[in-house]
């Protein structure tokens, strides 16, 4: 199951980029995409496990997933890929160029912050790939 590493990994890049120690995570936004092989729910489980312990135990996970859409080079037409994926463009039937115009996408959009010490809560964003690779 990837979505462990995958949560550890996001769980890394946020505690690097926390602010300051006295900061503690209440949320983090991911864009997933439909290509990038990865099981929304079963990710949701490995954040909760991975967080345990760090600045980002009970964080808010919100998953925003990307359709994966493709481009024939060849009709210059675009269609959405589905599930399994189609990479034969749908208009004219080539896939030698067929470019892939998302789908892949895991990356951290937002992530929200909050002073532990402080009533008023600030608020950062930070966007931060994780990996391109699906």
């Amino acid at each position: 199951m990837h979505e462990m590493s995958i949560a550890l990994a996001v769980v890394g890049q946020v505690e690097e980029a926390a602010p300051e120690a006295g900061s503690v995570v209440s949320r983090v936004e991911l864009q997933v995409g439909q290509l990038a092989g990865v099981v929304p729910d079963a990710l949701g489980f490995c954040f909760e496990l991975a967080c345990a312990g760090t600045v980002l135990e009970g964080a808010e996970l919100v998953v925003r997933s990307v359709a994966a859409r493709a481009h024939c080079g060849a009709c210059t037409g675009d269609w959405a890929v589905g599930m399994p994926p189609e990479l034969c463009c749908p208009t004219c039937g080539r896939a030698t160029e067929v470019e892939l115009l998302s789908g892949r996408e895991l990356r951290i959009l937002t992530v929200t912050w909050e002073d532990a010490r402080s009533a008023e809560a600030s608020v950062t964003s930070r966007r931060a790939p994780i990996s391109e690779e699906a």
